[in-house]
């Protein structure tokens, strides 16, 4: 049985489709396909699901991240510390806007950045501490603050990269709401998904809410006068629709991702692979974006996989730190060994609501029949 890594259908059923399709047509009528009244009933929808004040839509997950470190301050030659296992944009995003990012380590139980690795790696010039949320795991970001803080000397920003995470919600609140401000991504094959690219930021402060609603827009307050270079990183109405479509299903959506790593659980389990195979802790607040192994012999088995058609995929295969766009800040191989070792064992299986129960089972067949052949 071939079970796909992803398929978008899952989320296209008929209500789905004639739902977007009218929302659609009610652009066309209007006209606005740019910041039309989507955007802030969007903004709007977003605020109460996720129990943050503000929200200011934002055209990637990625500009995202810009948007949230320009308007906590972050600008040239700040420090800002970055987990050096997760997506590129984490630490792209810093560059881009003249920072210097500083990777620390992760902790292997949880692929989240390790309180010890950050505290080591800040210093008085740390202007910003970014924790991923990565695959739908809640970062702890009180903790990371306070060890950033105390380490540096000085008040340090808290930018949640929540790109992965929407609905997911720590002990300590929703994700979005954990830290100065949160960027999210709705690329459409994340929990959330648009029909294109989509992004937003969360803020609990109006005035940062207002500074990122000017910076969306070229930096101006009014029509073609200009606070400040800004960018254009607005929201199209589109995909606020097809957002406005999607969000009630989400919980739903949700619910069924942590089904699934619950099931993968009880499946490994019952495999018995030892230490050959290590699944991801289950852990409340979750949303499993991914449902991420660590794996012995990990690329023998992700090959295994693929040829019997069983959809999987690495998440990531090079830490940032030794990325050739930043060879200039002195990564090397064995600096940080939490990231490099996760960067070779972890291998992502089928997860979106739309897996069945009988294709994990083929998936943990052809997983476990790869350890005991092998």
């Amino acid at each position: 049985m071939a079970v796909p890594f992803f398929d978008i259908q899952y989320l296209l059923d008929e209500r789905r489709r004639g739902e977007l399709l009218r929302r659609w047509q009610e652009i066309l009528v209007h006209g606005r396909f740019v910041n039309g009244p989507e955007i802030g009933e969007l903004e709007a929808s977003l605020s109460e699901f996720l129990g943050v004040e503000h929200v200011v839509a934002c055209s990637n997950g990625s500009d995202a991240l810009v948007l949230a470190l320009r308007a906590a301050g972050v600008g040239p030659g700040d420090e800002v510390v970055v987990p050096s296992f997760t997506f590129f944009a984490t630490a792209g995003a810093v560059s881009r806007i003249g920072a210097i990012p500083v990777f620390a380590d992760v902790d292997l139980d949880t692929f989240l950045l390790s309180p010890e690795a950050l505290a080591a790696k800040t210093s008085a010039a740390t202007k910003a501490v970014l924790p991923v949320h990565l695959y739908g795991r809640p970062a702890g970001c009180a903790e990371l603050r306070a060890v950033a803080e105390e380490a540096a000397g000085h008040p340090v920003q808290v930018i949640e990269d929540a790109a992965q995470a929407v609905g997911a919600v720590h002990p300590d609140g929703p994700c979005g709401a954990l830290g100065d401000t949160a960027a999210f991504s709705c690329f459409p094959t994340k929990n959330l998904p648009a029909a294109g690219d989509a992004g937003f930021v969360t803020t609990r402060d109006g005035e940062r809410a207002a500074h990122l609603r000017r910076l969306r827009e070229h930096g101006g307050g009014r029509q073609y006068y200009h606070d400040e270079v800004g960018y254009n990183f607005r929201h199209d109405s589109l995909q606020a629709a097809a957002l406005l479509v999607f969000l009630p299903d989400l919980l739903q959506w949700n619910a069924a991702r942590e089904e699934g790593a619950q099931h993968y659980d009880q499946l490994l389990a019952e495999a018995a692979l030892g230490e050959q195979v290590r699944p991801p802790e289950l852990v409340p607040g979750h949303v499993y974006h991914q449902y991420v192994l660590r794996c012995q012999g990990r690329d023998a088995l992700r090959d295994h996989l693929q040829q019997a058609g069983i959809g999987c995929a690495i998440y990531y295969p090079l830490p940032l730190h030794l990325q050739p766009c930043f060879a200039e800040l002195g990564g090397a191989p064995g600096q940080l060994p939490g990231a490099e070792a996760a960067a070779a064992e972890v291998l992502a299986l089928p997860i979106y609501p739309g897996v069945t129960a009988l294709q994990r089972e083929e998936v943990v067949d052809r997983i476990a029949g790869f350890y005991r052949n092998g």
